[in-house]
Formats: C-alpha cells, sequence, structure tokens
C-alpha cells in the first residue's frame, strides 16, 4: 500500500518498534546469533523460560510472471488460478492464470476506494477497503458483486480460519469476524518476544497458523491465533533482484498457501514476478 499518511499514527509503541529501527527493534533479536542470556537468580528460577521464535530462510522452487501494475493487497491461490486484490486507484479483484499471469476476470471498485486484503471462504470472495470501513461479497467463481458490510477503523490484510473472517488493521492485533453476520469479536493482541509487533499486512492461514507480510520490511511472521505469539519469522531478503520503481513502497506483499499441494506462493506490490518458495530453518 501505499501509505505515508499511516507512518504519524503509529508513532506511538508500534511506530518505534517497526519503523526506521524495524530491523533493529524487531529482526535483531530474533535473526541475530545472540550468547545465552545468564542464568536466572533463584528466586526467579521456576518462571517458564519464553518459547524460542524459530527463524527461516527460503529456496525458490519456481518463478512465474506478475503484473507490475498489480499493487498487491491480498493473495489466495486455488490450483492455477490466483485471486488477487489491488490497491490504488482504481482498485481492483481479479482472477489471474498463476502460469502466465493473464488475467482472467477482473472488478474494478468505485474509483474512490482503495483496496486492500482478500480471502476466499468457500463459494465467497471477500476482500476490503483502507480507509472506508467498506468490505465486498464476491461469487468466488467469477467475482460477481454479492454484499457488502461495513467495519470499524482501517483494513489491511484479511485471512479466514475455515470459521471466522481474520481482519488486520495495522494495529498489533488481530480481529476475527463472523463471515455470515460480520459481527466481531474480542481481538488477539500480537507479540514477539512479549513486545506488541504492528504493522501487520497481507495474512493468509496456513496449519492452523497466522502468516502475515509485516510492511515495509522483508519478513513474514507466523503468528498463534489462540495467543497472539509469533512463533517463527521468515527472512525474504534478497527474493525479487528486479528493480522496482519505489523500494519503500513497492515492497513485499501477499502470501498464498496452496493446502492441496502444499504449495507457498509469495510477491510484492508491483512486482514483475511470483514466486514459489520453500521455507529452509535456520
Amino acid at each position: 500500500m501505499s501509505r505515508p499518511r499511516r507512518l504519524p499514527r503509529i508513532a506511538a509503541p508500534v511506530g518505534r518498534l517497526l519503523a526506521a529501527t524495524a530491523l533493529l527493534a524487531v529482526a535483531a533479536p530474533v535473526l541475530a546469533q545472540t550468547p545465552a542470556p545468564a542464568p536466572a537468580p533463584a528466586a526467579a528460577a521456576q518462571a517458564p523460560a519464553p518459547t524460542p521464535v524459530a527463524r527461516y530462510g527460503y529456496e525458490v522452487v519456481a518463478a512465474y510472471p506478475h503484473d507490475p501494475s498489480a499493487f498487491t493487497q491480498g493473495l489466495v491461490v486455488d490450483g492455477d488460478v490466483l485471486t488477487e486484490s489491488t490497491g490504488r486507484h482504481p482498485s481492483s479483484v481479479r482472477r489471474v492464470r498463476l502460469s502466465d499471469g493473464e488475467v482472467l476476470t477482473r472488478r474494478d471498485l468505485p474509483r474512490e476506494l482503495f483496496g486492500e486484503g482478500l480471502t476466499v471462504l468457500g463459494d465467497k470472495a471477500f476482500s476490503l477497503t483502507w480507509t472506508d470501513g467498506k468490505a465486498f461479497v464476491w461469487k468466488a467463481d467469477d467475482l460477481t458483486p454479492l454484499a457488502e458490510f461495513a467495519y470499524s477503523g482501517e483494513g489491511w490484510g484479511l485471512t479466514h480460519d475455515g470459521s471466522r473472517l481474520i481482519l488486520s488493521d495495522g494495529q498489533p492485533h488481530l480481529r476475527f469476524l463472523d463471515p455470515e453476520t460480520f459481527a466481531e469479536a474480542d481481538p488477539v493482541p500480537v507479540t514477539i518476544n512479549g513486545r506488541p509487533l504492528g504493522r501487520l499486512n497481507e495474512l493468509e492461514f496456513i496449519d492452523g497458523e497466522v502468516w502475515a507480510n509485516i510492511w515495509q520490511t522483508n519478513f513474514i511472521v507466523r503468528i498463534d491465533p489462540a495467543t497472539g505469539r509469533v512463533t517463527g519469522v521468515v527472512d525474504l531478503s534478497g527474493l525479487l533482484t528486479d528493480p522496482v520503481r519505489d523500494p519503500s513502497d513497492d515492497v513485499l506483499n501477499g502470501i498464498a498457501w496452496d493446502a492441496g499441494a502444499r504449495r507457498l506462493f509469495v510477491t510484492g506490490k508491483n512486482w514483475p514476478k511470483l514466486f514459489e518458495i520453500r521455507l529452509v530453518a535456520r
């Protein structure tokens, strides 16, 4: 997303965590090799030790064409077809053939709306807008418009766990909505090593975890949706070697999981490629 207006609003705890010092405040404690901590005093000996955050790199399995004009906000894969939402004006939802990047179906949002995250649950696709509090429901197979609904706050990323929609809004929590009534349950705070973690962007639900791009970084985090605790960090630095127009804006964003074939796809905003990758433990 092109979000210059966000920065002043998240300059408090979340902004300090992930703004200019993002890699130091968040990535370094996880990715850097640090010596083991000194033994705890006897009085605290029974306190449970924090569970280590797993670290991952990646291997590229395959690369596919991706529309470099697509400002990717949400991404879902089903066989050889991607469902993708884009931002800017006009924003769109589209069905795209994976193998060659051809757009099979496209629906533009009203020009004043800035599109955001997307997910597909059953025979419906759901897509968000950034600051308008308006979401759309589409027929998944041809993107025929079905309904609209309202939500509070901003919309960033969207996924589902099979029964609930899961929404990110830039703040350090996950929000849960009923896909039929759109009633909202209590949010779950997201933390890494005990500290709030915001700027959760595009989301994907994979094997019981919520995976989230961290906006303006090369990192994906894996989140336990029950506790909000980050269980793993994936470092995708160096994935795209092609130059992008704006390195601060055309950033990593877009995660799609093919559960049947167990394939993982990632891309970015205005990226000319979409990648199938395999994680490598570090």
